[in-house]
């Protein structure tokens, strides 16, 4: 299939998908003889597998460490290993943001709980004071 067609397929642009094969991800690409590249039907699904891995947060290279050459040579230890460690880096930046979270909602609480009758600086002060950020004021 032509290039037009597998971008129509993939909902990517040319210039995405021959950026991918510059990249060495997409391989066995021929040429016709009008100089028209020549994608195979698998294409589809390697474009696919490589949008997924990079939403999931893969690089390219990492892509490239594991995306088979054909349909029937995965390295199966080699990308097993990756995905786990893909899977743990994402629970760990998971917790991060969890404890992000919670860290602003607090934050959005003290703020908001200010006294009717304090100023907007005495607030900060004490928001800062409570969250452990030194008054500026006091250091001088």
């Amino acid at each position: 299939m032509k290039i037009s067609e597998l971008a129509k397929r993939t909902g990517l642009t040319p210039s995405t998908i021959r950026f991918y094969e510059s990249k060495g991800l997409l391989k066995s690409v021929g040429r016709l003889s009008n100089g028209y590249r020549e994608y195979p039907l698998e294409a589809v699904a390697i474009l696919s597998i490589i949008i997924n891995a990079q939403q999931t947060g893969f690089t390219l290279d990492e892509i490239r460490q594991v995306l088979p050459a054909n349909s029937t040579n995965w390295r199966h230890d080699e990308l097993v290993a990756m995905l786990t460690k893909k899977l743990e880096d994402i629970e760990s930046m998971e917790l991060r943001l969890a404890q992000n979270k919670a860290h602003l909602r607090t934050l959005i609480e003290l703020i908001n709980s200010k006294p009717d009758d304090m100023a907007c600086e005495e607030n900060a002060a004490r928001v800062m004071d409570t969250v452990g950020i030194p008054d500026q004021k006091k250091l001088s």
